[in-house]
């Protein structure tokens, strides 16, 4: 009876959601917005939510921390982040600060290969534009700036971009009210244009003016009426 009972407990372990899925649910439904800013994240629910034990939930909320997703607060618990307009000003201003230059080495640097990735990156976008995916279409409009740092052949750069992609992808998921992403339909294609010409400056300022419009669709500040049952957020 004893080896029966390990063996069912043993599969009920299997069965249980990974930290990478629990950590992909909440960042899904805080960019969806049915998470708000500030919105205190209970353990024991989150727990009930998706049917795994503490220490699962601790160390998916320690992954978003590391993501600035998700605050930690000592003796008070999670918190969804809850950025600034002051914070979100901030990564605009570095992201313009970087990715016009990195443009313009993408422009210098990009191979056919570059090119033909970020072409299939472009159809992947429309597609999720077309659909209504929100969350994929931030996802995806994030990813195509990284393409762009790693086709500029900068490591640095490279790794400063996701840091700002990923604090940006929050950022617009809680502060965007209209659009799906708040990208213009044709910037990607523009900026993947001027690679194909090889003109660095025209990248460069196809990319300033590209980051500009995103932040001028943020509306900063708003308050959200938070949602009274975390559980039911991720029934299925």
């Amino acid at each position: 009876m004893a080896t029966v009972g390990t063996a069912v407990e043993h599969n009920s372990r299997e069965d249980e959601l990974g930290e990478d899925e629990i950590v992909d649910r909440i960042f899904e439904a805080i960019i969806d917005q049915r998470l708000p800013p500030g919105m205190k994240l209970s353990e024991a629910a989150l727990c009930e939510a998706f049917g795994v034990g503490r220490m699962r939930i601790r160390q998916s909320l320690l992954l978003l921390s590391s993501r600035e997703v998700v605050n930690l607060q000592p003796n008070r618990g999670a918190f969804v982040a809850s950025p600034s307009a002051e914070q979100a000003r901030e990564v605009f201003e570095t992201r313009l600060m970087i990715e016009p230059n990195v443009a313009r080495l993408a422009a210098e640097r990009a191979t056919p290969a570059h090119l033909e990735l970020l072409a299939r990156h472009l159809e992947l976008e429309a597609e999720a534009l077309r659909n209504n995916r929100r969350r994929d279409s931030i996802r995806l409009s994030g990813q195509f700036h990284v393409h762009l740092a790693d086709v500029a052949g900068n490591s640095v750069a490279l790794r400063m971009v996701k840091e700002l992609v990923t604090r940006t992808s929050l950022i617009i998921g809680i502060f965007s009210s209209g659009g799906v992403s708040n990208c213009r339909d044709e910037d990607h294609g523009e900026i993947l244009d001027a690679l194909r010409a090889r003109d660095s400056n025209r990248a460069a300022r196809l990319m300033s003016s590209h980051l500009e419009h995103i932040q001028a669709h943020l509306e900063l500040g708003g308050q959200v009426e938070p949602p009274s049952d975390l559980v039911a957020i991720f029934r299925r």
